[in-house]
């Protein structure tokens, strides 16, 4: 049975950071696939912009097109809004019943856990892998289910990168070099 590690965001854009996250936990956590799962609302955060959800949906794809045991789901697209987490990785595992579900989130998502839904449940049935964020210390690693990882911290933001395209600034070091043609071919965030 396929462990699978499920990262979830806006990635409104993709950019380095996330690539970076979701390559390291690939190759140093005990699971055999990362796969970026595109939120279409995330129920702590304001809506997005609707009209960006497949944009947002072909970028993450293009930002890991050749990147072996990273992949993007789009699972939530199909699911009510906003996206519940548990709600999420129930539908994943009904349908793939032969992999293994494990929630991965920042430090920063960490400290707020317990406002999630059946955030209990989400633990029990799936297991959590908790990464560091900047100005997030993680304090309690004694958590049965829960692992913590000690990963690279890249403080760089999808917010930082929207703002430098709105402001005509040179981004191509902060995403990857599809992601940047495909925001260039389509006039995005400016």
């Amino acid at each position: 049975m396929k462990t699978i590690g499920i990262l979830g965001g806006s990635f409104n854009p993709i950019h380095i950071g996330h690539c970076i996250l979701a390559n390291f936990l690939k190759q140093t956590v005990d699971i055999d696939e990362v796969w970026l799962n595109v939120s279409p609302q995330n129920p702590l955060k304001d809506a997005l912009n609707s009209d960006y959800d497949n944009h947002r949906l072909e970028m993450a794809r293009l930002a890991v097109k050749d990147c072996c045991g990273i992949k993007v789901t789009d699972i939530e697209f199909s699911l009510p809004r906003p996206s519940y987490t548990i709600a999420t990785l129930r539908r994943l595992q009904s349908t793939y019943p032969d992999c293994r579900f494990k929630l991965i989130i920042g430090s920063d998502n960490w400290m707020v856990f317990d406002k999630w839904k059946n955030h209990e449940e989400i633990i029990y049935e799936f297991g959590v892998i908790v990464y560091p964020r900047p100005g997030y210390p993680i304090n309690n690693n004694n958590c049965k289910n829960v692992t913590f990882v000690d990963a690279p911290q890249i403080e760089i933001s999808s917010t930082f990168i929207r703002q430098g395209l709105k402001d005509q600034l040179d981004m191509r070091f902060f995403i990857p070099d599809d992601v940047n043609a495909y925001i260039k071919d389509n006039n995005l965030y400016q």
